[in-house]
């Protein structure tokens, strides 16, 4: 028997110290272990490097958050305290960069940016002074 030490396995890594993640190494919210496993599994590669999960976990966990901050802001605009996915429109067509990258994608319930063309809103007139009688169009 090996005097190195009672238990299962974890030899030489401390007394009852709890394993650390990949994600509270990198300090991000999002699943390290869980994307690298995604990409092993989905063979975009035949060799990964260590740091490609990370990094792509990192990514990931900005464009999340910039959403969520620019949609916040849209709920908050209507008075609302929670995100629905019209928030979620407004606030990815209101960004210029987030609108290129996610131009093809459509939002379930998310709704359209009001907009009306300027040739359907009515006309300003110049002078109140004219004949009522006849419009603009009449006149010869």
């Amino acid at each position: 028997m090996s005097g190195a030490g009672k238990g299962k396995g974890k030899g030489g890594r401390g007394k009852g110290g709890k394993s650390t993640t990949s994600s509270a190494k990198a300090g991000l919210q999002f699943p390290v272990g869980r994307i690298g496993r995604y990409l092993k599994q989905g063979k975009y590669a035949t060799r990964m490097g260590a740091g490609a999960p990370v990094y792509l976990a990192a990514v990931l966990e900005y464009l999340c958050a910039e959403i969520l901050e620019l949609a916040g802001n849209a709920a908050r605009d209507n008075k609302k305290s929670r995100i629905v996915p019209r928030h979620l429109t407004l606030a990815i067509k209101n960004d210029e960069e987030l609108n290129k990258l996610l131009g093809g994608v459509t939002i379930a319930s998310g709704g359209v940016l009001p907009n009306i063309h300027a040739v359907l809103l009515p006309k300003k007139s110049a002078s109140s002074s004219k004949s009522k009688g006849l419009s603009a169009s009449q006149d010869y």
